[in-house]
């Protein structure tokens, strides 16, 4: 019997992820044979790592998440367009000749969790983007897709902020602020929090005037790296608090459908999680 294809999800810290769980039962509703595990990986040691799964373990493709989104597009051989306007990556596809090619799925999952699962309308509203790192780099382009009246980016390093905006470019509906600012920036129709203070269980120590009646607040991460945030928001007023449980495994479904060409259905595994997430 031949050994089932391997795939894995890399980042730093990597235990708390749900992706092997998410992989298995996407394998087990479409009938394929494969193995998903989770590869700790630090920064430094993130190329030899990778190497390594992709030539003496198997691997047939990976997924990456914090801290590795930037540096593993450094590691492909090709990339997609989402993936070159990003800068960054979360999935990787072994090609013929061992080369690796990079995607980013995060824009596209996040939009169809927003608006296909929780049903919000984001045409014409306005957007406050807390972060300019990988994850909020993967997200902007989708989100001003949709047709979003403006999106604010906010970091704690304004350069970073500054460098995600002439990115996209979008000089009519994409401005930055200072952090320290934020609180003269008024009630906004949703924030997302692309931060990874949440991760660490660190506060963001946001103003309580970016709360309207109306906002929704979501936070990129999920379980117990959202609670900071979301306790925050719905302490302070938001109408929806949402966590990127939803994200996460609408992103699985794209990468599950680049490595083996079915797509498989999400909402099964969104509720079997969010019973224990």
């Amino acid at each position: 019997m031949s050994k089932p294809s391997c795939y894995a999800v890399f980042g730093h810290p990597i235990a708390h992820s749900q992706s092997p769980r998410i992989h298995q039962c996407f394998a087990a509703q479409t009938g394929i044979t494969l193995s998903y595990k989770t590869i700790d990986a630090t920064p430094e040691a993130l190329s030899t790592t990778v190497h390594h799964f992709f030539t003496n373990e198997g691997g047939h493709g990976a997924n990456v998440t914090l801290p590795h989104k930037a540096a593993a597009r450094a590691l492909a051989h090709e990339c997609s367009r989402t993936a070159m306007r990003a800068g960054c990556v979360n999935v990787l596809t072994l090609l013929a000749g061992g080369q690796l090619a990079a995607h980013n799925t995060d824009g596209s999952g996040l939009v169809r969790d927003l608006s296909a699962r929780h049903a919000l309308q984001l045409r014409g509203k306005h957007l406050l983007l807390l972060g300019a790192g990988g994850a909020a780099r993967g997200v902007a382009w989708q989100l001003l897709e949709t047709g979003i009246a403006s999106l604010t980016i906010v970091n704690r390093s304004p350069a970073a902020a500054d460098t995600l905006a002439d990115m996209i470019g979008d000089v009519a509906r994409v401005g930055t602020r200072c952090w320290q600012d934020l609180a003269t920036i008024g009630p906004v129709d949703i924030i997302i929090n692309a931060t990874s203070a949440g991760v660490f269980q660190q506060s963001l120590n946001l103003p309580t005037t970016l709360i309207g009646a109306h906002t929704v607040c979501y936070d990129l991460a999920y379980g117990a790296s959202a609670r900071l945030f979301l306790d925050w928001s719905q302490a302070v007023g938001a109408r929806r608090t949402l966590d990127g449980l939803g994200m996460l495994v609408e992103t699985a479904a794209d990468a599950f459908e680049l490595w083996h060409g079915l797509r498989p259905a999400t909402e099964p595994v969104y509720q079997a999680l969010r019973s224990t997430c």
